[in-house]
């Protein structure tokens, strides 16, 4: 069996490297809600909420990134890319809400 042919002619171009860029931030949330789970002796049930956010929100990246690619590679090869920009205000509302979960944990214990 051959593999699927590329949706555009260039495999080096934007959707590869938006594709490990996301692949990175997706596995940055999983890092960051690894890392809260250490705070559980010392900030309680808090962090499984973190914890579980972070998760959330790692699994949204993932399964989105099937689509994501197809759409850009289709937009590449049809010389029109649109931006994602509801994915990225996503990601960066969650990313200033997770921060101060994190902020409002720490300053309950004090």
């Amino acid at each position: 069996m051959s593999p699927a042919a590329p949706l555009h002619a260039d495999p080096g171009l934007q959707p590869e490297r938006t594709v490990l860029s996301w692949g990175r931030t997706m596995m940055l949330f999983a890092v960051v809600g690894a890392v809260f789970l250490r705070w559980l002796p010392h900030y309680g049930l808090w962090t499984v909420g973190l914890t579980l956010s972070c998760a959330l929100v790692a699994g949204a990246i993932y399964a989105t990134q099937r689509r994501r690619y197809s759409r850009q590679s289709r937009g590449i090869a049809a010389e029109q890319v649109e931006a994602d920009v509801p994915a990225v205000l996503t990601t960066t509302l969650a990313t200033v809400v997770l921060g101060l979960m994190g902020i409002l944990a720490v300053l309950a214990r004090i």
